[in-house]
């Protein structure tokens, strides 16, 4: 009797652990692309506002912090960091963006 159990609950256990598995390797993945995506995103809104700063006062802007005040760009500093190079007014400033942790 005892035998008869075991041969009717092991494949069952065996797929659900594999679904399980399945489902966390697919979460993950998910997950990773999501933050791929946020990075692309932000690192473009900041260039987007740069070159809108540009077109509209002639110069490129000299630092990040001009961009938060003037031209609405916030992120979440806990979770990116971003390297904003200003090289010269009329030069297009190299921005990068990273995630922390």
């Amino acid at each position: 009797m005892k035998q008869h159990r075991l041969k009717t609950w092991l494949p069952m256990l065996v797929v659900s652990i594999l679904l399980l598995v399945v489902v966390i390797a697919a979460s993950q993945s998910l997950g990773d692309r999501s933050g791929q995506e946020n990075l692309t995103m932000l690192q473009r809104s900041v260039q987007r506002a740069a070159v809108q700063c540009y077109a509209l006062e002639g110069s490129y802007p000299s630092n990040l912090l001009y961009l938060q005040e003037h031209y609405g760009i916030s992120y979440d500093e806990d979770s990116f960091y971003i390297a904003y190079h200003y090289v010269a007014s009329n030069l297009m400033p190299d921005i990068i963006v990273l995630p922390k942790g």
